[in-house]
C-alpha cells in the first residue's frame, strides 16, 4: 500500500513545474517511508504493555504539545497545526490520534468492570475532550471527529451498555445542528457546498469535488493508464496528491484497481481485528481495535469525500496519501498491532512447550 501510494503521487506530482515544493514530494514521502517501516520494526519489538505504563505521560505530553502549538499559532500566525523543522512538518494531532488508542485502551481495561456506570463513561469523554480541545481551536475539525469515533469505538469494545448507547446515539445526531454555528466559515462552507452545490462553480470546494467526480467517472473499469489520466496530468484535479489521490488512482487505473486497493485496505483492516481476537488481553486486544476503527474509518470518510457522499475533509487516505506524518501514524499503528500479536503467538508458544 505504502508503495502504490508513493507511485501515484509521483504520477500526481507530475510536470508540476509551477510548483516548487511539490516536486520534492516523492522524496519527501519515500524518507518518512523508510523511518516508517523502522518505526514499525522498533514498535513491534517493544513489549505494548510499556505503554500502559507511561500512558499518563503520553497524555500529558501530547495535550502540552498541541496546547504550546495552538496558543503560540495564534498568536504568530493566526493559526497552525504543523512544526516547522526546517527539513519538514510535524503535525502533532496526527500522532495525537495513536496516543489516544494508548491511553483510552488503558482507562478502559482498568474500569472494564465498572463500565455499567455511566460516571467512568463521562470521565473518558472529558478525558478525551481534554485532548481534542486544543484541536478544535486549531482549528482541525476532521482529525477532532477522528479521535471522538475512536473514543466510541474503544467504549463500544470496552462494554458500553445498550441504555448508554442509546444515549449517545441521540447527541450524535443532535450534536451537529448544535455545533453548526460555531464552526469556522470555511468549515461551514464545507458543509453548505456539500448539501446545496453550484455545478458551475469555477473556484473553491464545489470545484475541486466535481473535478473528483470527473476523474473518477473517467477512469471507466480499467483506467487509463499510469500516468495517462488527463483530469491528472492536466492539473484539472486539485490536491490529487493527498485529499483527492482516491479520484486520481480511479482514473489510472479505474473500477478494478480501485477494488483490488480497497480490498488490500480490507485485509489490513481485518488483520488489525483478527489480532484483537487473538490478543493476550484486553489492553492489547483495544489496542488492535483501535487501530482497526482509525484506518477503516479515515478510508471511509476519504473515499466519501471523492464520491460526494460526505463533506469536504481534509482526511488523508491512510498508506496512500502525502503526508509524513500521517503516514507515520499509521505505521506506528500497524507496529503497535504486531506488537499484540507476537506476544500471542509468544504466549502460545510458551504455552505449547508446557504442554509438552
Amino acid at each position: 500500500m505504502v508503495i502504490f501510494g508513493i507511485t501515484m503521487i509521483r504520477s500526481a506530482v507530475a510536470g508540476n513545474i509551477e510548483l516548487t515544493t511539490e516536486t520534492n514530494l516523492v522524496n519527501r514521502q519515500l524518507t518518512f517511508a523508510a523511518i516508517g517501516f523502522f518505526v514499525i520494526i522498533l514498535t513491534a519489538a517493544i513489549d505494548y504493555h510499556l505503554w500502559a505504563s507511561i500512558s499518563r505521560t503520553m497524555y500529558l505530553g501530547m495535550a502540552i504539545t498541541l496546547a504550546v502549538l495552538t496558543i503560540v499559532g495564534a498568536a504568530v500566525f493566526g493559526s497552525a497545526r504543523w512544526f516547522e523543522t526546517g527539513l519538514f512538518n510535524i503535525q502533532p494531532s496526527e500522532f495525537a490520534k495513536i496516543v489516544m488508542i494508548l491511553v483510552l485502551a488503558e482507562y478502559f481495561t482498568r474500569h472494564q468492570g465498572e463500565m455499567h456506570n455511566l460516571n467512568w463513561v463521562v470521565r473518558s469523554f472529558l478525558m478525551t475532550m481534554g485532548m481534542v480541545v486544543w484541536i478544535i481551536l486549531q482549528p482541525n475539525l476532521s482529525t477532532t471527529i477522528v479521535i471522538l469515533v475512536i473514543w466510541f469505538a474503544l467504549l463500544w469494545a470496552g462494554g458500553l451498555r445498550l441504555l448508554h448507547l442509546g444515549l449517545f446515539v441521540l447527541v450524535a445526531v443532535v450534536l451537529p445542528f448544535v455545533s453548526f454555528p460555531f464552526l469556522a466559515d470555511y468549515q461551514q462552507a464545507r458543509i453548505t457546498n456539500f448539501l446545496f452545490t453550484n455545478p458551475e462553480a469555477s473556484y473553491g470546494e464545489s470545484y475541486n469535488i466535481q473535478q473528483a467526480l470527473i476523474s473518477i467517472g473517467s477512469g471507466g473499469w480499467f483506467g487509463q493508464g499510469y500516468g495517462h489520466g488527463t483530469q491528472v496530468q492536466l492539473r484539472f484535479l486539485k490536491v490529487r496528491w493527498s485529499d483527492f489521490i482516491f479520484s486520481a488512482m480511479a482514473e489510472e487505473f479505474g473500477f478494478v484497481g480501485v477494488i483490488i486497493v480497497m480490498l488490500l485496505l480490507l485485509f489490513i483492516v481485518y488483520r488489525c481485528l483478527r489480532a484483537a481476537r487473538l490478543a493476550r488481553d484486553t489492553y492489547g486486544a483495544l489496542i488492535a481495535y483501535g487501530v482497526a476503527t482509525l484506518i477503516a474509518f479515515q478510508a471511509l470518510v476519504n473515499i466519501g469525500v471523492n464520491l460526494k457522499l460526505m463533506p469536504a475533509t481534509g482526511l488523508t487516505f491512510p498508506f496512500l496519501s502525502y503526508g509524513g506524518s500521517s503516514l507515520l501514524s499509521a505505521l506506528l499503528g500497524i507496529g503497535l498491532v504486531q506488537s499484540v500479536i507476537i506476544r500471542y503467538k509468544s504466549l502460545e508458544f510458551s504455552a505449547g512447550n508446557n504442554g509438552n
